[in-house]
């Protein structure tokens, strides 16, 4: 009895380590910043974002620059001005400079927003990527390397997805 239990014993202990290898988890690894700056429609956002910030950049020029005028004519004629023109010209140019600033705070918060819509898009279709070579070669999960997030991956033990990844976001 002891001699098929103890048999027994060691059938379960070898079944229990045959399972536990059989089954390890497979993990890939890539750099998602560098997979992300390969991609043609991540450089082509990030020229639309660098093109429309041009455009605000111009405008706000342009707007400085009727301030300045208006400002030059005023500090000419302020001496010459009767009391209410002198009141009138101070607070448009109040106004112009309150309207200055805060096209400038508006076409921030509108590049900002633009930006992580046009990257959020570009971020989608990277992890559908990720998804696709991870289901396909079996991994258990995918670790992004970038920042220092995991330092160290054993390369024996898990698998390098970048070049599968670019392949499928840059066909």
């Amino acid at each position: 009895m002891r001699k098929l239990l103890l048999t027994c014993l060691c059938c379960a202990i070898a079944a229990i380590s045959y399972a536990q290898q059989t089954t390890a988890l497979k993990f890939g690894y890539l750099s998602c910043d560098s997979v992300l700056h390969q991609m043609a429609e991540y450089k082509k956002c990030q020229a639309d974002i660098t093109e429309l910030k041009g455009k605000y950049e111009q405008e706000a020029a342009r707007v400085e620059e009727d301030f300045n005028k208006k400002y030059e004519d005023f500090l000419e004629g302020q001496a010459s001005f009767p009391k209410n023109i002198l009141l009138k010209r101070q607070t448009e140019l109040k106004e112009m400079m309150q309207k200055n600033i805060e096209f400038k705070k508006e076409s921030q918060r509108l590049l900002r927003k633009a930006e992580k819509e046009a990257t959020d898009n570009v971020r989608k279709k990277l992890d559908n990527a990720i998804a696709l070579v991870a289901k396909a070669k079996g991994l258990a999960f995918v670790i992004n390397t970038d920042r220092g997030a995991c330092p160290y991956t054993d390369p024996e033990q898990g698998t390098d997805i970048t070049a599968d990844v670019m392949r499928i976001t840059n066909p």
